[in-house]
């Protein structure tokens, strides 16, 4: 039998590179930074190559890295689920799941207590950093991605389509300058998320305003900190009906009476083979029951 580095140097390994910090890592293992350091320099010694670009306060993994936790990550999340499935004395089923913040507090959270109750042997771990769909098959399972098309080699279901809506601060309609014409733009900051920039154009050709210019343009990565710089009053937001009526939030109002189709919709995404596994599987078709349009 060939001779294997220690589980828990490569154990560390998979930790700093999906979180791209020894501290944060050590606090996952609960280890001292100096003994997880002490384990990924292990693992590099052994295989005779750095796995890692050091940079200020974080590790960047450098091509060598990227194979080997291409290669490695899913046998230890395997053997992880193995043994939580023999300790536990129940079946685990665990999906690596990527989503954006605001789908999941707005659609997913609020209706997964009946995903417990139909598969209580099946966890989530919540992923919410970006790109998601290029780290499928690389720490992620699945993901529900915002976006015009997914690429075709892809296994994609859309979940919905969308209108774009102007949301601004109630106090836009209801002060002493009430916004009433889409005219008015000129005068109001425009916030976009970064995800979706053709919300902002498609609106603005719908409306016949090609050239009228905002008074400045924010971007967000963040939906639910554009909801609340609207609400603010900080500008108006470019976002779907679905954020509008989700957030629930009565400092809001939709400005502008204009039917848009967005070019956006959320999908469920991941590779083709991924459908084969049980946990892709059962929240597949949970979410398609659950959180689809029913149209789609």
């Amino acid at each position: 039998m060939r001779r294997l580095p220690p589980l828990t140097a490569i154990e560390a390994f998979v930790q700093v590179a999906r979180l791209g910090s020894i501290k944060a890592a050590s606090q996952e293992l609960a280890l001292s930074p100096p003994a997880l350091s002490r384990r990924v320099q292990a693992l590099e010694r052994f295989i005779g190559k750095p796995l890692f670009e050091r940079r200020h306060q974080a590790l960047v993994l450098n091509g060598d890295g990227e194979r080997l936790l291409t290669q490695i990550a899913p046998a230890i999340d395997s053997l992880s689920d193995a043994v939580e499935m023999m300790t536990s004395g129940t079946e685990v089923l665990r999906l690596r799941l990527g989503i954006l913040p605001l789908f999941a507090s707005q659609r997913l959270f609020p209706k997964l207590g009946d995903l417990r109750l139909k598969h209580p042997e099946l966890h989530l771990d919540i992923d919410t950093a970006g790109h998601g769909v290029s780290r499928l098959g690389d720490g992620l399972d699945a993901v529900i991605a915002l976006a015009r098309e997914i690429d075709p080699a892809l296994y994609a279901k859309r979940l919905d389509r969308n209108l774009v809506y102007v949301i601004g601060a109630r106090t836009l309609v209801e002060g002493p300058n009430p916004i009433t014409r889409p005219a008015q733009l000129a005068g109001l900051t425009a916030l976009v998320h970064r995800d979706m920039t053709d919300t902002f154009t498609e609106w603005r050709r719908a409306a016949g305003l090609r050239d009228i210019e905002p008074l400045a343009i924010d971007h967000f990565d963040s939906g639910a900190l554009m909801l609340e710089a609207a609400a603010q009053g900080l500008g108006i937001a470019f976002m779907h009906e679905s954020h509008f009526a989700d957030a629930n939030d009565s400092r809001l109002v939709r400005l502008f009476d204009i039917e848009v189709e967005s070019p956006y919709s959320y999908w469920f995404v991941c590779r083709p083979r991924a459908l084969t596994q049980k946990p892709v599987k059962l929240f597949h078709d949970w979410l398609i029951e659950a959180v689809a349009d029913p149209g789609i």
